[in-house]
Parts: C-alpha cells; sequence; structure tokens
C-alpha cells in the first residue's frame, strides 16, 4: 500500500516537472511566435514609401515636410529625434518655424508620426541647425553651429526647454565640410567628425594642376576625428584633443557590440578634372572608393596624400603629393579601409542593427545611407540608396548589398532626385528610420515576416570596378515634354552678339561634359538649374559678374575660390584644360539659357 502510493507520488511529481519543463519550453515558443506576430502587426498595410526593399520588408512614410532632415536617434520611449540643416547648402530655404530639432512619435502605432514637436534654437536665437545628434543618459545631445549642445528633457516630456547646456564649443566652420555628426559610446566618449575645409589640401582648393600644401597645415584643425567627454560641459575645441587623423569626412559613424568605433569615409573628388593628364575622363565617376574604418586612436588614414583604388585595391599616392595613379609612396604606411563603396555614392550615415525585428543576417551588421553623387557628371550619378554592410569583428564578413533604393525617383542627380538619404535610426522596435535632406521626409521600414528570412531579392552592391558607363546625353531624349523647359534646345535658344548658333551648341556639349572634360552639370545642374553645390544660371541674378557675354567669359576664365551663397569654390574653367574658343562657347551657352525668351537671333 505505501509502495503504491509512493508509486502514484513519484508519477505526480515528474508529471508535474514535465508540466514545468513543457511549460518553459511552451513560453519560448510562445515567445518566438510573439515575435513574428510582432513582426506581422508591424506590416505596411498602405506602403506609401515608393521603396524597392528585400521580400519581407515594407515602408512607409513616417513623417514628411519636417526640415533638411540630417541625422537621428531613436529614444528607448521610441520617440523619434532628428536634426535638421539650413543655410546656403539648401539655397538659404527659409526654414521650418520653431526649433531645429524635432520629435516624432507615433502615439497610435499607426506607422505615422501623429506627435511633431520642435525645440533647440531657432533662426531669431542665431541658429543654423546641424547634422549631429546623439542620445545619452537620457539627454539629447545635438549640433549646433560650432557646438554640440546637449538638452535635458523634463519628466513626462519630449522636448526640452532653454538653450541647453554647451558641451564643447569652437568647432571649425566653413570650406567644404562644415558639419559635425557625433557618436557617443557607452562611457559617455564623444566622437566628433571635424572634416576637411578643402577637397585635397591643394594650394587653391579644386583648381587645375594645383599642387597639395606639403605638409597639409589643415590637418591640425581638420581632417580627423576629435573625442570629448559627453558628461562634462564647457569644453572648448582644440588640435590637441584629436583622435585619429587623415580622415576626410566621416559623416557616419556606428559602436559595434564589443565597443569598436567604425566610421564612414567621403573620398576626394575631381581626380580627372585637377589632373588630366593622369586620368582619363571616365575615372572621374570610378575613382576613388568610398570606405568604411574602424576608427583607432592615433591612427592615420591617409588623406591628403592618399584616396583608395579599387582596381588595385589599396591606397594609392594622390597626385597632389607627387602620385600618377600608380604609386603608392607613403600611402603604404596608412591605415586600409575594412570596406569599399562605388566611388562618389556619399555615405551620409551609418547605424548598427542592434534589434530583433528583422533576420538574424541583419544583426550586428550596419547599414549605410548613401546620399548620392555628383562628381560622377557627364557618366551616370550613382548611391542614393541604403546598403547593408555585414561585419564580423574587425572585419567585412561578406559583399554589401543595396537594401533600400528609390528614394530619387526616376532621376538620380542633386538637382532632380526627389529625395537623398542623410540619417538613419534604429528604433527599439526594430523599425529602421531614413531621413531625407531635401523634402524633409522620414521613412519608416518594418519587417513582414516569411520563410526566405529577408534573403530572397536580395540585390548585391555594384562591382567598384564596374564601368562608368555611357556620358548622359539630353540631346538622346526629346526636347518636348520632358522637362519645364521644353523645345529649348540649342537650336531654340538666344545667341549673344559675338558668337553664332553653332558656337552656343558647342558650348551646350562642353557643359554636358561631351568635350572638353568639364562637366558643368555636377553643379549647376541638367539645365542649368542649380543645385545646392552651384547657383542656378537661368535666372537674371549674377554673382560674380553683370551677366553679359564678357562678363560670364570673365568668371568662367577665373573661376570663383570663394563663392559667396554657395559653398563649393568652382576651379578656372571648372577644372578643366578648356581653350579659349571653348570658354567663349560655354559662356555663349549659360548666357543663351539665361535669356530664354529674348528675341535675339542669328
Amino acid at each position: 500500500m505505501r509502495l503504491g502510493k509512493l508509486f502514484r507520488i513519484l508519477v505526480l511529481a515528474l508529471l508535474a516537472l514535465a508540466a514545468i519543463y513543457g511549460g518553459t519550453s511552451l513560453m519560448l515558443v510562445r515567445s518566438d511566435t510573439t515575435l513574428a506576430a510582432g513582426a506581422q502587426s508591424q506590416g505596411c498595410a498602405n506602403d506609401d514609401s515608393g521603396l524597392q526593399l528585400p521580400a519581407g520588408f515594407c515602408a512607409t512614410v513616417f513623417a514628411d515636410d519636417i526640415g533638411h532632415a540630417r541625422h537621428m536617434v531613436a529614444a528607448p520611449s521610441g520617440v523619434l529625434y532628428v536634426n535638421t540643416w539650413s543655410g546656403r547648402y539648401y539655397g538659404n530655404a527659409t526654414p521650418h518655424p520653431g526649433g531645429f530639432l524635432v520629435a516624432l512619435q507615433d502615439k497610435s502605432a499607426a506607422g505615422k508620426a501623429d506627435v511633431i514637436e520642435r525645440f533647440g534654437a531657432t533662426v531669431q536665437t542665431g541658429g543654423a541647425g546641424g547634422t549631429g545628434i546623439g542620445l545619452y543618459k537620457g539627454s539629447i545631445y545635438a549640433e549646433l553651429n560650432d557646438k554640440i549642445v546637449r538638452y535635458s528633457l523634463p519628466d513626462g516630456a519630449i522636448v526640452a526647454s532653454g538653450s541647453g547646456d554647451t558641451i564643447v564649443s569652437g568647432l571649425p566652420l566653413g570650406g567644404d565640410h562644415p558639419m559635425h555628426p557625433f557618436i557617443i559610446n557607452a562611457e559617455g566618449a564623444m566622437y566628433i567628425d571635424v572634416a576637411t575645409a578643402t577637397n585635397s589640401c591643394q594650394v587653391k582648393n579644386r583648381t587645375l594642376k594645383s599642387p597639395g600644401v606639403n605638409p597639409c597645415t589643415e590637418l591640425e584643425t581638420r581632417g580627423g576625428v576629435w573625442l570629448y567627454d559627453a558628461n562634462k560641459t564647457g569644453q572648448t575645441f582644440s588640435p590637441a584633443d584629436r583622435y585619429a587623423t587623415g580622415i576626410r569626412n566621416a559623416e557616419g559613424f556606428a559602436i559595434d557590440s564589443d565597443g569598436r568605433v567604425f566610421v564612414t569615409l567621403h573620398g576626394r573628388d575631381q581626380l580627372h578634372a585637377n589632373w588630366p593628364e593622369f586620368y582619363q575622363p571616365d575615372q572621374e565617376a570610378t575613382l576613388p572608393s568610398e570606405e568604411l574604418l574602424l576608427l583607432k586612436a592615433k591612427g592615420d588614414y591617409g588623406w591628403p596624400e592618399c584616396y583608395h583604388d579599387a582596381f588595385v585595391k589599396k591606397l594609392v599616392l594622390a597626385p597632389e603629393y607627387g602620385g600618377d595613379g600608380k604609386k603608392i609612396g607613403v600611402c603604404a604606411d596608412k591605415i586600409g579601409a575594412v570596406a569599399a563603396f562605388p566611388a562618389h555614392w556619399a555615405p551620409n550615415a551609418m547605424v548598427r542593427y542592434d534589434q530583433r525585428q528583422f533576420p538574424a543576417r541583419y544583426r550586428e551588421g550596419v547599414f549605410i545611407a548613401f546620399h548620392g553623387s555628383w562628381d560622377r557628371a557627364p557618366y551616370p550619378q550613382g548611391g542614393y540608396n541604403v546598403v547593408f554592410q555585414p561585419l564580423s569583428g574587425e572585419s567585412a564578413s561578406g559583399q554589401c548589398e543595396v537594401f533600400a533604393d528609390g528614394f530619387a525617383g526616376t532621376v538620380k542627380s542633386p538637382g532632380k532626385a526627389e529625395h537623398r538619404p542623410s540619417g538613419l535610426a534604429v528604433g527599439p522596435d526594430g523599425a529602421l528610420y531614413v531621413s531625407d535632406d531635401i523634402r524633409g521626409r522620414i521613412y519608416r521600414i518594418v519587417y513582414q515576416g516569411g520563410a526566405e528570412g529577408g534573403a530572397a531579392n536580395i540585390r548585391p552592391c555594384p562591382s567598384l570596378t564596374a564601368p562608368a558607363g555611357s556620358p548622359v546625353e539630353a540631346a538622346a531624349k526629346p526636347p518636348e515634354g520632358t522637362h519645364p523647359n521644353a523645345g529649348a534646345a540649342a537650336n531654340n535658344l538666344p545667341v549673344p552678339e559675338g558668337a553664332t548658333r553653332q558656337v552656343v551648341a558647342l558650348g551646350e556639349r562642353i557643359y554636358r561634359g561631351q568635350v572638353g572634360g568639364a562637366a558643368c552639370t555636377g553643379c549647376h545642374g541638367d539645365n542649368g538649374e542649380g543645385t545646392p553645390l552651384g547657383p542656378p544660371l537661368t535666372g537674371k541674378k549674377w554673382l560674380w559678374s553683370d551677366g553679359s557675354y564678357a562678363g560670364i567669359k570673365k568668371t568662367i576664365t577665373e573661376g570663383v575660390s570663394q563663392p559667396k551663397e554657395y559653398r563649393s569654390p568652382m576651379p578656372p574653367m571648372g577644372g578643366a584644360q578648356l581653350t579659349p574658343e571653348q570658354v567663349s562657347a560655354v559662356a555663349a551657352y549659360v548666357w543663351a539659357i539665361s535669356h530664354r525668351g529674348s528675341p535675339n537671333r542669328d
């Protein structure tokens, strides 16, 4: 009897134990199922983004028209914070009223921001916004003019009041790259990009055959990453605080799970334009690579003496410092790239994917937002997308993939792109946010699930050694019905006194880079409508002459070393070697497109 009772007790105990383990297993299954259900519930019933994504992903427009949206950070609460920028880079467009910092919240869980609040500096208080933004110990850190400012958030509020506390001041401004992106690690180490004022440290910036300053004194205060303490206020920029050097423009930052800091590098421009004896015209579009770097204390990454050549897969010596497209020289001692990307794509932001909503293949790798090229002209432009780069420890673990595309719309060019990726953030729910700095759009990308685990529809990045493609010629398109200036081909343009219709036609070919090697479209747009890099040529406002044929010729011949309203200087003859006849021709074309409607015909 006792034995039977003991047996029953033992059986009951075993059943209970099995139930406990079974329950644990069931809890785990339910947990995974809940994750999958959560992924499904975040699906995009109305994907209005227009983006091309891998199978299983979808996107919505989270917010629109919030200003020139640059970098972003997502708080644990799910609030998305965005820094916006203004100034001559955006044609001095009127900023949104209120602060340059924007807080976006989706209270209804509909995949759209239904709360939009602004804070921080305004135009009235002397602000111009910025690029960099970060979150540390519950406070928002943001670039503002020449400072990094900390804003403490009151309990229960998503925005701060007041001017904030200055963490670092006196950051260098001006030149080609005046922005200051940054990242803060768990201990408060704040790594700040202090990018270069010039393209390649030439005596005359972006000018034909101008040698490099040797040694490059610009490196004392530019061209590297500086290190400060996010816990301290009142710090002042100093050359002594430089952490790493030889980095032309490190706009994208990411920290991996082991605390390693990675940065993206914008490669230099105008190899063929400034050094045509060493580089073929198509090499303007294929050299140099953009790079992903592992940041090391006191590391030297080569600028301005070196650039990455994808064809030889190493750093080579720049022509300003004695290079000829083949020599290695001092570059053998510089730190090379972890990964390289096609030339001039412009990596403007980077984020490590540290959540679980996306498939496992995306965890621990980095997403990179490529703002898009201008210096590939007259060849097709590239970038304007978001790329995924897998990493393993300090190395790339595979080829990069084009993750999201379609931002630019039908035309990939600075003047005609509808949207340009400029910032990235990963939300606590695992969504990936992408900002656009043209029209202030924020995209939200989520994974809907699927057996393929996001591996279907993957598009590898183009080969770094792929040909530049054929020059983009407007003449190949019908002149009517394709743009607002239909019928404005060279044979319908006015002709300045002293020129002929044939001269104007030649000038158009030179303007488009088909003759002479000076692709004016890169800065002034396909039809002279202007871009963030260069002014429009189709109006009546002239910054450097009276707009006469002679005045335009003079400006083209002499160049513009210190622009009045735009950030990029124009080297003499656009950095090319134009003959006097070619200068006259392109001046005639510029005069003609600025005088459309004039009765002057020859």
